[in-house]
């Protein structure tokens, strides 16, 4: 099939793709993959928050909620490649569907980091005490199958984000005639705003990591009180103390 000049830049230059000021398909990848790469970064200083919970609780609680921002991003740059896909985008058909795996694990992805984010905020919110339903419990449980499904999917993806981050961040015209994708500024400028928008959510937030200590303090010395008090009782059994 023979290119146009209308879809194809000619060998040696370095005109941007007439995609829309976003880059159309090829600049949504871009955008997906940096806020992937930045949920990256963030979800590796959870994991030591996790490693340290009872020193780093409040951080804890901090990079949640500053998770929410660039999970959003990210969560609206794939579902809006998903319905120009599956609405019949020519661009965007051309690029073909992702490996069926893949798109079975999507949904699994998306349920589980709502799932997470659903519970860690009600945590935050209510500390310990959050009634008959368990929380924490659905939170754990929600953190491990998110981490089975994620692990998978970013698997699939990584080895792509080095490419295609750094094809966004070359100041200097594509070489070999690859065509420049327009629409850099407005993608950093996008992953900015849902790093603002998280950040702000977590100075807001994190105080109430105080609450979850107050009720820890609490659950702590209720133990403590219940367990003095038995203390009399057995020692009034035959052979109950030991020392």
């Amino acid at each position: 099939m023979v290119s146009t000049g209308s879809d194809a830049a000619p060998a040696g230059s370095a005109a941007p793709i007439p995609a829309g000021r976003l880059g159309g398909p090829e600049g949504n990848r871009r955008l997906i993959a940096a806020t992937g790469a930045l949920l990256l970064l963030l979800l590796a200083a959870q994991g030591v928050t996790i490693l340290f919970l009872d020193r780093l609780l409040t951080w804890h609680f901090f990079i949640g909620m500053l998770l929410v921002g660039p999970v959003v991003l990210k969560l609206g740059s794939t579902g809006y490649r998903i319905v120009r896909y599956y609405t019949g985008s020519p661009a965007y058909r051309r690029q073909g569907p992702p490996h069926p795996l893949l798109r079975l694990l999507g949904p699994v992805v998306v349920a589980t980091t709502l799932a997470v984010l659903a519970t860690g905020g009600a945590l935050a919110l209510l500390g310990r005490d959050t009634g008959a339903v368990p929380v924490l419990f659905l939170h754990k449980a929600a953190f491990v199958c998110w981490a089975a499904a994620t692990t998978v999917h970013v698997l699939a993806h990584v080895w792509r984000l080095p490419g295609l981050i750094g094809a966004d961040l070359r100041l200097r015209a594509a070489r070999h005639g690859r065509p420049r994708v327009r629409g850099a500024a407005i993608r950093w400028s996008l992953l900015l705003t849902a790093l603002g928008a998280g950040l702000a959510l977590a100075l807001a937030g994190a105080p109430t990591a105080g609450r979850w200590h107050a009720s820890t303090h609490h659950a702590t010395r209720h133990h403590d009180h219940r367990a003095a008090a038995a203390r009399p009782a057995l020692d009034r059994i035959p052979g109950a103390r030991l020392t």
